[in-house]
């Protein structure tokens, strides 16, 4: 950690506003009084892992380097193990090995070394409680690496870092004309994030211009029943009247699907996990999304 500037603490976690984040924020900083402590969210659906590996995926990458807690828990106080993980950039990433890091790891050129956070005497407590990880183990162990008074190496045992838990891995399939793929994140907006970037996009509907049409199907589950529209690839939400639906490449390089001005996740009832395929192939008849 630099000697010259702040030391900087990132903070994600699904605690929303009940009082537990800034539990946590006030044990870093009286460990850390000299910490800028970053708020990344605490608003990830509870027990969102997914989530919240999709948000820190997409920040972390944007952040100063430094220390990168997180806390999406629903596995707190049984075997599931507390870690602390060096990235290439040279950042440590503090929380549940649950998977929640991977995405963000990979954003900071891949984990390095792992380490199970089995040596009490960083913990705020040795005795610990059994719900509360974030403010007893983590929110501490962050700030003293923060801080410059505990080592990578002192946090403790070594991990292998092919023993580290990975959520199960959403990709966009795509053949000639078509995309299949799936929602892995509803952001505030109700805007659909997809699996799949530009380059599947083109691979399969080859070059998509701004207002070209597609047939855009979705259901909550392959095979369920589906809303089926003929929506326009935009570049930006304004390209399409207030209220209608459009295909765009969003801010992280995702497909998405949006309406401009509301919220499409909550009009169709989807939620993260439907899938979506779109084609070139219009039908006639179908009903606007």
């Amino acid at each position: 950690m630099s000697t010259d500037t702040r030391p900087v603490i990132t903070f994600l976690s699904d605690f929303g506003f009940d009082g537990a984040a800034a539990i946590c924020r006030g044990v870093m900083l009286s460990i850390c009084p000299e910490a800028q402590i970053i708020d990344i969210a605490h608003g990830i659906r509870k027990f969102a892992v997914g989530d919240g590996a999709f948000v820190l995926s997409t920040a972390l990458p944007f952040m100063p380097s430094g220390v990168h807690l997180g806390v999406v828990d629903p596995g707190v106080g049984t075997r599931r193990r507390p870690v602390a993980l060096r990235v290439a950039r040279g950042d440590v990433l503090v929380g549940p090995d649950n998977g929640l890091f991977m995405l963000g790891a990979e954003a900071l050129g891949g984990i390095t070394r792992a380490r199970e956070l089995d040596n009490r005497a960083f913990w705020l407590d040795p005795t610990s409680s059994s719900t509360f990880h974030g403010r007893d183990i983590f929110a501490p162990v962050a700030a003293r690496v923060a801080a410059g008074t505990a080592t990578f190496d002192e946090l403790g045992s070594e991990l292998d870092i092919d023993s580290l838990v990975a959520l199960p891995s959403v990709t966009a399939a795509v053949g000639d004309g078509w995309i299949e793929t799936e929602v892995i994140y509803v952001d505030s907006f109700g805007n659909l994030r997809l699996a799949g970037g530009a380059q599947d996009l083109v691979e399969a509907l080859g070059d998509v211009t701004h207002g070209r049409a597609l047939r855009v199907e979705i259901s909550a589950a392959p095979g369920g029943t589906s809303w089926v529209a003929e929506l326009p690839f935009a570049a930006t939400f304004g390209a399409v009247p207030e209220g209608s639906s459009l295909v765009y490449i969003d801010s992280s390089g995702h497909v998405a699907v949006a309406d401009n001005q509301g919220s499409a996740a909550g009009r169709l009832g989807i939620a993260t996990g439907a899938h979506v395929r779109s084609s070139r192939r219009s039908a006639a008849g179908d009903a606007q999304l």
